[in-house]
């Protein structure tokens, strides 16, 4: 039941980064700010230590889950290269707009919502402190996600109808991601393993889209502090909460 909560409000938090969209950047400016806080939070005060810990009581060799965090960095960024899932500067599109680009980045960010409520229901299975940690991250970037969903697809000249229903798409991927875990159950050796594949895809998330577009339109101190703020927030959930 947690996890179907929690990934109901990942959903919530990409409708309202949709509805942002046609409102203020300004506030999704300092979300993300704040949400590339909780992502190094999380992963330096959480998904690391349990991976290590994982890895102990498996006797699982470190450098299998360190691969596949390295795995989960590059292969976002290859596929990045290929369909842009985020971009902090749409200027740089140019005069090339078409509805097939909005669609297929609507596309490549369903993916990615679904793989974000899976990886909430795979922490719960580690453990309920994990599983929070990583609800709470995903949340908070969810947030960008519908904002993406929605902005990219205007700049193309999608119809609204159409945009509609790309969003609530993303919006429900989580949820069924998330659902999934239900039917399987991880061994603690694979769990180590996937927990350094989303370690690193999410460190991509945060390097190449989250803090350039924190920063690209709202460079201020607030923002600054927001991030400095969610990493210690994270500090104190992952250690005494």
């Amino acid at each position: 039941m947690i996890v179907f909560l929690l990934t109901v409000a990942a959903s919530i938090a990409a409708l309202l980064g949709g509805l942002t969209a046609l409102r203020s950047r300004k506030w999704l400016s300092r979300a993300l700010a704040l949400t590339a806080g909780l992502v190094l939070g999380l992963v330096c005060f959480d998904l690391l230590p349990e991976i290590f810990d994982l890895s102990l009581s498996q006797k699982l060799n470190t450098a299998y889950p360190m691969i596949a965090l390295a795995s989960g960095f590059l292969l976002f960024h290859i596929f990045e290269k290929f369909v842009p899932i985020h971009e902090a500067n749409e200027e740089q599109y140019g005069p090339h707009r078409h509805p097939m680009f909005g669609t297929a980045r609507a596309a490549a960010l369903s993916g990615h919502s679904f793989l974000d409520g899976l990886s909430i229901g795979v922490g719960f299975q580690v453990s309920t402190s994990v599983g929070s940690a990583v609800a709470l991250a995903v949340i908070g970037h969810r947030f960008a996600d519908g904002f993406d969903t929605t902005t990219f697809m205007v700049f193309h000249g999608n119809k609204l109808g159409h945009i509609r229903r790309w969003l609530a798409v993303v919006v429900l991927m989580p949820i069924l991601g998330g659902l999934s875990t239900l039917m399987f159950d991880f061994s603690e050796r694979a769990l180590a393993i996937y927990l350094g594949f989303f370690a690193g895809f999410i460190l991509y998330i945060a390097a190449s889209n989250i803090l350039p577009q924190a920063h690209s339109k709202d460079f201020s101190r607030k923002s600054i502090l927001l991030t400095i703020a969610g990493t210690v927030f994270m500090f104190i959930v992952t250690r005494f909460v």
